[in-house]
């Protein structure tokens, strides 16, 4: 198995970046009477995402970067919530979410996985 050397090599970081920038785009269509708030709360959760995945690995030891790993997941559970919101909400719920929701779903299993590989 190779070494990561930086958290740019993590896939789940890679994932977490692609799942910003869709929400970063999805939130572009939104009225723009939503841009602070319910677009305003998904994108800085969405970058929330990969920034706590990149500090944590940075981080010197395997018990920090599981805990942001943890905040990370955190945060796809709001981004999860909030886009149901979205979803749910009459003046965004034609917008199509599945790409979002399918790496969305992606990202929560890969962070669940590594949490429970590195936390035995």
């Amino acid at each position: 198995m190779a070494t990561i050397h930086s958290y740019k090599e993590l896939i789940v970081w890679q994932k977490a970046m692609d799942l910003c920038l869709k929400i970063f785009d999805i939130t572009e269509r939104f009225p723009k009477e939503e841009q602070y708030g319910l677009s305003s709360q998904l994108r800085r959760a969405a970058l929330s995402i990969p920034s706590n995945i990149a500090e944590g690995r940075s981080r010197g030891t395997k018990r920090e970067f599981v805990q942001f790993l943890r905040i990370a997941y955190g945060s796809s559970a709001e981004v999860e919530t909030q886009l149901e919101v979205a979803q749910r909400w009459n003046k965004t719920k034609n917008a199509d979410f599945s790409d979002v929701n399918a790496l969305l779903l992606e990202v929560m299993k890969m962070l669940k996985s590594m949490i429970a590989k590195l936390n035995p």
